[in-house]
């Protein structure tokens, strides 16, 4: 079928300066600002407000109350040209807040493809969040957090602002994270949150094969179940690991962290 122009609910209120594509349903009392550019397929079910230097991408659902580029929690913000740009076939639902950036980064708050995030969930200012990513009911990103492809958020963790969560992880319910997590790791627990090994389940269900996560196993071995420091673990990696993608990911994340990893772990090593 030929694509069908928007369609807009009579109470929607939208600036004529706003940009928005085929088939995109507009539902009632949403409010559309001036600098937003929506793109095709896309849902706004009702109530939604899009505001600010703002583009969202294709087949995104944005749901019930949901609140997207508005100023972000920042005393020093002046009102400056800062953007939110989200990929798409992303699912936001209801009561969801996504701020726009400040001007102590790149100015942008990103979002990619194929997530999925849950009611009430808040991504603050400067967050870059990856692809098919899960931010559950309540998760919260601080500012400058930077969330990799496929972790997934568990319900009403808090994510202190800058840090990183990395690919394939797994955070528990009600943590709180006040430094990096590693990519392929299970962290849950507060004050402090504790390594759990590998998210073993996430692997799995990505089609890790067993020879791959027994290779991430040994790596994870030597970084927090063998009295190591980080260096000497790193050092003992890159000597006795055989070099792969998965091996230079995570020492490359180790290399770039700014905040530390979150290194505390359970009395027993996982054994599945």
């Amino acid at each position: 079928m030929p694509p069908a122009d928007p369609t807009l609910h009579p109470t929607a209120v939208i600036d004529p300066q706003a940009e928005i594509g085929e088939d995109v349903s507009i539902g009632p009392y949403c409010i559309v600002g001036p600098h937003v550019r929506i793109g095709r397929d896309t849902r706004l079910e009702g109530h939604v407000v899009i505001d600010g230097w703002t583009t969202i991408g294709a087949g995104n659902s944005i749901g019930l109350y949901t609140v997207i580029g508005t100023p972000p929690q920042d005393i020093g913000y002046q009102g400056e040209e800062t953007h939110v740009r989200i990929g798409d076939r992303n699912v936001f639902r209801e009561f969801v807040t996504v701020h726009r950036a400040t001007t102590k980064e790149e100015r942008l708050t990103s979002i990619g493809d194929d997530n999925y995030i849950m009611a009430y969930a808040h991504i603050a200012h400067d967050c870059r969040v990856g692809n098919r990513v899960v931010l559950t009911n309540g998760a919260t990103l601080g500012g400058h957090v930077h969330v990799d492809d496929y972790a997934m958020i568990s319900a009403f963790c808090g994510i202190h602002q800058f840090c990183r969560i990395g690919r394939q992880a797994f955070i528990g319910g009600f943590s709180v994270v006040t430094q990096d997590v590693l990519p392929f790791s299970k962290v849950v627990g507060q004050r402090p949150p504790r390594m759990f090994g590998l998210n073993i389940v996430g692997l799995r269900r990505r089609g890790f094969s067993r020879e791959r996560i027994s290779a991430i196993k040994e790596m994870f071995k030597r970084l927090f179940y063998s009295g190591l420091n980080t260096a000497q673990a790193v050092d003992k990696i890159q000597t006795e690991i055989p070099t792969s993608d998965d091996r230079d990911e995570i020492l490359s994340f180790i290399a770039s962290s700014k905040r530390g990893l979150v290194k505390k772990t359970v009395e027993a090593w996982e054994t599945e």
